[in-house]
């Protein structure tokens, strides 16, 4: 996409539309305005028992930005259930210009020195727009979220957005809303001026959990 560079990024953000593409080894990038946009509504995240002992117990080391490349590497790569990303060199070198204007954001898991998983996503105002996840050890990206979901909290942003929803992020708390609604949400969350980094970076599993608002 000629001439469209992380400020042209940054402004389709804020209108509500986001890049994709499709297929890993496709050259073009498409901009969607979805008629259903999915959100995971931060004051009801949810966190299975399960998953809550898992974050409690400190399984991984967690970081923030300590290897966003990495992160977005992770992301592209096929994995089961997943034998195709949208992720290609193109948005790979967006979300690298992000990143290195302080706009794009990676949270790390780490066991025995080895990127176990992550996600990252985009934060603009009080918005942060998530966009992929992966793990190589199991529950990586759901300990990563957990995180992740904490530090908005902390930090004062009102809206997470997740594009599209599965099963897995439903079963967090995650749902479907229209496109008015979602812009109507979008144009709050603007107006903050949130912190993403009011949280320290090191922070304990059970430091975490207090952040999150529902478990069971």
């Amino acid at each position: 996409m000629r001439g469209f560079g992380s400020t042209e990024l940054l402004d389709c953000y804020a209108r509500g539309v986001f890049p994709m593409a499709e297929g890993r080894d496709d050259p073009r990038i498409y901009l969607l305005d979805p008629d259903e946009r999915g959100i995971l509504p931060l004051d009801e995240f949810h966190v299975p028992r399960r998953l809550r002992r898992t974050v409690r117990q400190d399984v991984f080391e967690v970081s923030i930005n300590r290897c966003f490349e990495a992160v977005v590497a992770g992301c592209s790569q096929a994995a089961p259930g997943r034998e195709e990303t949208w992720i290609n060199a193109g948005i790979f070198g967006l979300y690298t210009q992000l990143h290195r204007k302080g706009h794009a954001h990676s949270v790390e898991c780490w066991a025995d020195g080895e990127l176990a998983g992550g996600l990252y996503g985009v934060s603009l105002g009080g918005a942060f727009f998530g966009e992929s996840m992966f793990s190589v050890r199991r529950d990586a990206s759901k300990v990563a979220l957990v995180h992740l979901i904490a530090r908005l909290n902390t930090g004062g942003y009102q809206l997470l957005d997740t594009q599209f929803t599965t099963d897995h992020l439903e079963s967090l708390g995650a749902r479907t809303i229209a496109r008015d609604a979602y812009r109507t949400r979008l144009r709050s969350a603007l107006d903050l001026d949130a912190d993403f980094f009011a949280m320290p970076e090191s922070v304990s599993g059970a430091q975490a959990l207090q952040s999150s608002t529902q478990t069971s």
